[in-house]
């Protein structure tokens, strides 16, 4: 009946594991989920003030958080793209990350650890390509031209299909609208088939524009 259902959250178990690890009581289940989205926004605060623009991608790239809560450890492993001040001087700039986010949010009893993977295709991500389709668009390129040049990129990560999607006052029109396009298969009712899916906020100067992608990686 086209009933809309956040394809990550559909495969949970299956082919998509949580992003954020820990048990709480559930009256407290609220504060960890707060606790959590503080320390995403304290990273990518940080690091959009002190990231070193690499000369292919001009936004911080990260692909995902992971957090995992101990009783006495809060493990945080961020998945980036390109090379950056973070992967260039590993030791001082996580240390100073650290020091960040332990501000952000007040934990005593708990000790923050901050790892870095990097990711071995950047362009298979959509949170990186949705990055680079929202620098387009506030650069006034246009938006079939922006999409079209994502869906280019993701042809060097080898998947399976792609679907991109744009709302909102497209090209500073008066009237909202839906713009999207797809390369591809993306067979969102498959539970086995492998989706990574990112929704996008974006300002521009007509308003804020949403950018959805799917992005097809396997089937198993």
């Amino acid at each position: 009946m086209g009933q809309k259902i956040n394809p990550l959250g559909f495969r949970l178990g299956e082919s998509q594991s949580h992003r954020s690890l820990w048990f709480a009581q559930r009256k407290s289940y609220y504060m960890g989920l707060q606790e959590d989205e503080k320390i995403r926004d304290c990273i990518k605060i940080y690091l959009q003030k002190n990231i070193r623009i690499s000369s292919s991608f001009e936004g911080i790239g990260i692909a995902h958080i992971e957090i995992q809560k101990k009783m006495d450890l809060i493990q945080v492993i961020i998945y980036i793209g390109f090379q950056n001040l973070l992967i260039e001087g590993q030791t001082r700039g996580i240390k100073e990350l650290q020091i960040n986010v332990q501000k952000g949010f007040h934990s005593v009893n708990r000790r923050l650890n901050i790892a870095i993977t990097r990711v071995a295709k950047p362009y298979g991500q959509p949170n990186i390509l949705a990055e680079y389709i929202a620098l387009q668009l506030k650069n006034r390129v246009s938006f079939r031209k922006a999409m079209k040049k994502a869906i280019e990129l993701t042809e060097q990560a080898d998947t399976k299909g792609i679907q991109v999607e744009i709302a909102g006052r497209i090209d500073g029109k008066e009237i909202a609208r839906v713009e999207w396009i797809r390369e591809g298969r993306v067979p969102l009712q498959t539970i086995r088939a492998k989706i990574d899916h990112c929704s996008y906020p974006v300002q521009t100067a007509y308003g804020i524009l949403g950018i959805k992608i799917w992005i097809f990686v396997e089937e198993k």
